[in-house]
Formats: C-alpha cells, sequence, structure tokens
C-alpha cells in the first residue's frame, strides 16, 4: 500500500509541473481562433493526466502542444460539418497576433500563417526552435529555416509598416 501510495504522490506531483502550463495552452488555443479555449485547454489536461506516464520526462510543453493543435483541428473539423456551406470553404483561422504595438500586430497579420506560426510559437508560446518543430510536425531543420525566412518576412513587413524610417528593425527574438 506504501508504494501504490507513494507511487500516487509521484504522479500528483509530476502532473502539477505539467499543470503549470495550463495559460500557455488557453492563449495558444484562443491565439488559433478556438471557439473554446478554456475547453480545448481541460481537454489536453485531461489527455495529459491519462496519458502522464509516457509524457516526456524533461518538458511535457511541446508534447501538449501538439496534444492542442490535434483537438484545434477536429474542433474544426467538427464545426465544418456545422457551418453552412458558404463558410465551409473559408480557410481556417490563422494564429491571431495581438501586440500593444498596431505596427508589430499589423507586420504579423501580413505574414503568411506558417510564418506567423512560426514566429508566435518561439517568441510568444517560448518554445525552443526544436521543440516548435514537434509541435509544427516538422524537422528541426526545416523549422530553423522556416524561422529564418518568417523573421526576414517579419522585419520586411514591421519596416514597410513604418515607413522605413528607422532604417533596419531588430526583430525582439534570439538567434537561433
Amino acid at each position: 500500500m506504501t508504494d501504490t501510495h507513494t507511487q500516487s504522490e509521484g504522479a500528483e506531483a509530476r502532473f502539477a509541473e505539467v499543470f503549470q502550463n495550463l495559460g500557455s495552452i488557453v492563449r495558444y488555443a484562443a491565439a488559433r481562433g478556438s471557439r473554446d479555449p478554456e475547453g480545448i485547454a481541460a481537454e489536453v489536461m485531461t489527455i495529459a493526466w491519462r496519458r502522464l506516464p509516457s509524457l516526456p520526462a524533461d518538458d511535457p510543453r511541446p508534447w501538449l502542444f501538439v496534444t492542442a493543435r490535434n483537438l484545434l483541428m477536429a474542433e474544426r473539423r467538427r464545426t465544418g460539418r456545422q457551418a453552412p456551406l458558404d463558410e465551409r470553404h473559408a480557410e481556417a483561422p490563422a494564429p491571431e497576433a495581438e501586440s500593444g504595438d498596431p505596427a508589430v500586430t499589423a507586420a504579423l497579420m501580413q505574414l503568411r500563417p506558417a510564418d506567423r506560426d512560426a514566429l508566435l510559437l518561439v517568441s510568444w508560446d517560448d518554445l525552443t526552435p526544436a521543440q516548435a518543430a514537434r509541435v509544427a510536425g516538422v524537422s528541426p531543420v526545416a523549422f530553423r529555416v522556416r524561422l529564418y525566412r518568417a523573421r526576414r518576412r517579419f522585419e520586411q513587413a514591421l519596416s514597410a509598416q513604418q515607413g522605413g524610417l528607422n532604417g533596419s528593425h531588430t526583430v525582439g527574438m534570439e538567434s537561433t
């Protein structure tokens, strides 16, 4: 009985660590157009509890984000079947980008959804490029190339938004 009790305490402590990511998952789902970001995050945590022994021990965040992405795709399929025919052919919502600076927001919204998602995963969701690659479902090398190109496109869009008055702008993201 002591071993079982110790194991359950260990599982609860491990899940408490995983649960600290709830806010990040809610923000991720909301930024990607979920109708119920809290529901998506709750379902992610439910799945994480059921699969706790198989979660990556070092950092569960990429696994949580992939699970959230899969639930978001299922939500879009469900709502797509329920939507009127006219709305079914509309593109899936791209990651939203609201920053405090209107020029930054406008520059982000000009990017392709994959570029915007790459930037948001690394800068706003605070994932490393290797973790973000797992979330995006691509190899780390492919993600780094995507991120490099997204940063250049963002810098160009931001320069255009600000009229090029300040010359070259540095994107507030560390290099990879």
